[in-house]
């Protein structure tokens, strides 16, 4: 067998593996996110070798959705870590055999502290699966491993249950896109779910006009300021108006004397506007549906200005 026919094979036998889980799922697999999601302590995933490394995606997964969870090496367990499992916590257990001894080690443990179990396993009649509070089938037909002894099909259907697992999770727990910022506030996706009061230019860096400035100290405004806009506010600091690039090259081809007009001759009135709260890829898809390059932030449940915010500012951010 040539290269690329392998390498076809086993995403497909990886690809058929992850099917055949679909028409498994059951009462036993909403009982399971019933655990999860009634858990008042952690979730401990714990496996060994392969399975173990797909416990810390699992772990990391539903710690990034807002469930406490953390990676439990069996053999360390019963080598003094067995003091991390308390009664309120639910242990997430992985073996495709459901008889690896490290893991049935800690069933005692488990079972006197009165923790609740839930395994992963491709052997529901094993040990593993008797002893626990639920059991969810991840059994393949076969590996992606030409000999049939390497890990492949058997780690890839227990992530994908893993993520089954995590995302009805999230759906249930009403997580939000809000909740996602404040867990990841850092790399390109923390950037995109930024609120765009962390990225505004606010204070002495926000372009602001009155509506009676002379156009001499509008475009001196909005050229110290660099936005190509400036807001028009009335004297208590409300948006009335704002004026930007394209309005003043308008204004120019309707009358050659801009200069002695005033900043309320020239706004354009009601702009577009969004809240400090707004997600900062929101704001971008006002901009780019509207057709502007920057959008007033104004506070909750008023006109007041609180700053702007630029689409080069949500593109320096490295957001996309």
């Amino acid at each position: 067998m040539g290269d690329l026919a392998l390498a076809r094979k086993v995403l497909e036998t990886e690809a058929a593996a992850i099917l055949a889980l679909v028409g498994r799922l059951d009462g036993r697999f909403e009982h399971a996110v019933r655990l999860l999601r009634e858990c008042r302590g952690r979730v401990i995933v714990t496996g060994m070798g392969k399975s173990g490394i797909i416990c810390r995606k699992i772990a990391a997964t539903l710690t990034s959705i807002g469930t406490p969870a953390f990676f439990l090496h069996p053999a360390e367990a019963i080598h003094g870590d067995l003091g991390v499992i308390q009664h309120d916590d639910v242990i997430l257990a992985l073996s495709y055999s459901g008889e690896t001894d490290e893991i049935l080690r800690l069933l005692e443990t488990i079972r006197r502290l009165g923790a609740k179990l839930v395994a992963i396993t491709g052997a529901p009649a094993s040990t593993l699966a008797q002893a626990a509070d639920v059991a969810l089938d991840c059994s393949v037909a076969e590996e992606a491993c030409p000999l049939n002894l390497v890990p492949t099909a058997s780690t890839t259907a227990a992530l994908a249950i893993g993520d089954a697992l995590a995302m009805t999770l999230l759906v249930e727990k009403g997580f939000r896109q809000e909740d996602f910022a404040n867990l990841h506030p850092g790399g390109k996706l923390g950037k995109r779910l930024m609120r765009v009061e962390a990225l505004m230019h606010a204070g002495r860096q926000c372009p602001i006009v009155a509506p009676d400035t002379a156009m001499r100290d509008v475009i001196y405004e909005m050229s110290s300021k660099q936005l190509g806009m400036t807001c028009v506010v009335d004297g208590g600091a409300a948006l009335v108006g704002i004026i930007t690039d394209g309005d003043l090259r308008r204004q120019m081809e309707r009358t050659s004397d801009v200069l002695t007009l005033a900043a309320a001759d020239v706004m354009t009135r009601g702009p577009v506007t969004v809240s400090r709260a707004t997600l900062a890829v929101e704001a971008l898809n006002i901009m780019e549906q509207r057709k502007i390059t920057s959008v007033v932030v104004v506070e909750d449940g008023s006109q007041q200005v609180a700053g702007v915010v630029s689409v080069h500012d949500l593109w320096r951010t490295e957001m996309f």
